[in-house]
């Protein structure tokens, strides 16, 4: 990923515009996600939140908040890529012939990074807790 120099705000817009290229680079189908699994769950350990025991084997469930009392409110995104040949010359294409990040997972996942980590920043002051859903 680049590098860190600017605001907080610019690193964390850096790191996700990183972060959406990486996961389209690296598209996986439904049910076949266990890398793109994997890399959500070494960016959420990054940030210290809670990634739930749930037996899963693509996909996660984490949390954060619950220390206060209030509802449990779920953030969700699909994780998943197209069986569609990219051909957008993009530097950050897809490198799996006939799969494409052509539906936008890429950056419902990247947001729900971003608002995880954001999120996480603010943990103490949530009433209630969050629970984000990588489908």
């Amino acid at each position: 990923m680049s590098g860190s120099t600017g605001t907080k705000e610019q690193v964390l817009e850096q790191k996700l515009v990183d972060i959406r290229r990486h996961l389209h680079r690296n598209p996986e189908l439904s049910n076949e996600e266990v890398e793109t699994t994997a890399f959500i769950r070494r960016l959420l350990e990054e940030q210290n939140i809670t990634i739930l025991d749930v037996p899963l084997r693509t996909g996660l469930v984490a949390e954060i908040g619950g220390q206060q009392e209030g509802p449990t409110v779920a953030l969700r995104a699909d994780i998943d890529a197209l069986p569609i040949q990219e051909e957008t010359g993009l530097p950050y294409a897809s490198v799996h012939p006939g799969k494409m990040h052509a539906c936008g997972h890429d950056f419902h996942t990247a947001s729900l990074l971003g608002a995880a980590i954001l999120l996480k920043q603010r943990e103490q002051e949530l009433k209630g807790t969050v629970r984000l859903v990588f489908q």
